[in-house]
């Protein structure tokens, strides 16, 4: 991911500097990695009926699967190597369209489960130092994300985190 920053004096229409964007509670930049074939059609091999991808998307959402194992089941068991090029939309998108989706977007709901998962394991656990730090950069993260979630809209505007309400919001 690349970020674009203007310096100060530089004039508009001048070449810009790309820096690349560091990870929030690491040293990291996170520059490996392979990048998808930038192609906008998908493969003659593949299955690229839309109808029947949108039902095995809902099927396996109602068995319980999260939006990345159902792009993986996808991939692996029914030769759908992009949902994108199919739909024409995200899993996640599609499923939202549906009315299928959770309360919370999947990623903000994964960190969620983390930091309970946490908090479980420090009442058991009081003198564990490590964790408890760990738990503090999770429920940051969380902020983080939700600030980002009601600028678009996704989640409410008076929404906050509060660590003695977050076994309601996750169960």
């Amino acid at each position: 991911m690349t970020c674009v920053a203007i310096k100060e004096g530089q004039q508009v229409g001048e070449p810009l500097e790309v820096t690349e964007l560091a990870r929030m509670h690491s040293k990291g930049k996170g520059k490996s990695g392979s990048d998808k074939p930038n192609v906008s059609d998908a493969p003659k091999w593949s299955e690229s009926d839309k109808k029947a991808v949108e039902d095995l998307i809902l099927k396996l959402s109602g068995e319980g699967h999260s939006t990345a194992m159902i792009g993986t089941i996808l991939r692996d068991q029914h030769a759908v190597p992009d949902v994108r090029l199919v739909t024409g939309e995200r899993i996640s998108e599609t499923l939202e369209r549906n009315g299928v989706g959770g309360k919370y977007p999947e990623d903000m709901m994964n960190l969620m489960r983390q930091a309970l998962r946490m908090i479980d394991h420090l009442n058991s656990n009081h003198k564990d130092l490590h964790n408890r730090r760990q738990l503090e950069l999770t429920e940051s993260r969380i902020r983080r994300l939700a600030k980002y979630y009601i600028g678009t809209g996704k989640i409410d505007s008076d929404w906050t985190y509060k660590r003695d309400e977050l076994r309601l919001m996750v169960e």
